[in-house]
């Protein structure tokens, strides 16, 4: 397992790895002019940086797709659908796929594409809150590039894989863990306390 140097729990690091991937620097740069409420950069974009670094790779490696929340009380598709076009109009020269969505709305599909009920969320970063892997829940905030990592950097430099407990989905856990592990063999999956 690489080490986790000290310097991996400085928030202003995990920033640092993360805009590395030219691909997040641009999207911190030109989402903010969109005025997305609560809007943040989140998920594997920003956190696979961590574990790129720590096994040699480059910081985009692996990153699937781009994930950006926001807030409105405009539980509409139809509004959100506006928000997901108004982004895509400014990163499609990326060439990637960026995935926008309103966490307001997540109540109303997750039951029928994941098949398990799901609380209304009362504001983004609650959302951010909700990734099955306890280190995984970080977040920038478009408007200002404040990490939001409500349980620190810990386990995310050391590459331990815990159990969320705010959202313990232990299956999907189990299969999320798996999926990460087989990308980065050198983390380390707990077991479900």
């Amino acid at each position: 397992m690489p080490a986790a140097p000290d310097s991996l729990l400085d928030p202003a690091r995990l920033v640092a790895l993360a805009l590395a991937n030219p691909v997040n620097a641009e999207l911190m740069r030109r989402l903010p002019a969109l005025d997305l409420p609560q809007g943040h950069l989140t998920a594997g974009c920003l956190f696979q940086a961590v574990w790129n670094a720590q096994s040699g790779l480059a910081p985009g490696w692996g990153v699937k797709d781009y994930d950006v929340f926001y807030f409105d009380s405009d539980l509409s598709w139809q509004a959100e659908d506006a928000v997901i076009q108004r982004v895509q109009a400014v990163v499609a020269d990326l060439g990637v796929t960026v995935e926008v969505r309103n966490q307001a709305r997540v109540h109303l599909w997750y039951p029928q594409r994941f098949g398990l009920s799901y609380p209304r969320l009362r504001d983004c970063r609650e959302g951010i809150d909700r990734y099955l892997i306890a280190c995984t829940c970080v977040g920038l905030s478009l408007a200002d590039g404040e990490l939001y990592a409500p349980d620190g950097l810990h386990d995310l430099a050391a590459g331990r894989l815990r159990l969320n407990p705010r959202w313990a989905q232990p299956a999907l856990f189990a299969a999320k863990a798996a999926s990460y592990q087989a990308r980065w063999p050198w983390l380390t999956v707990l077991p479900p306390a």
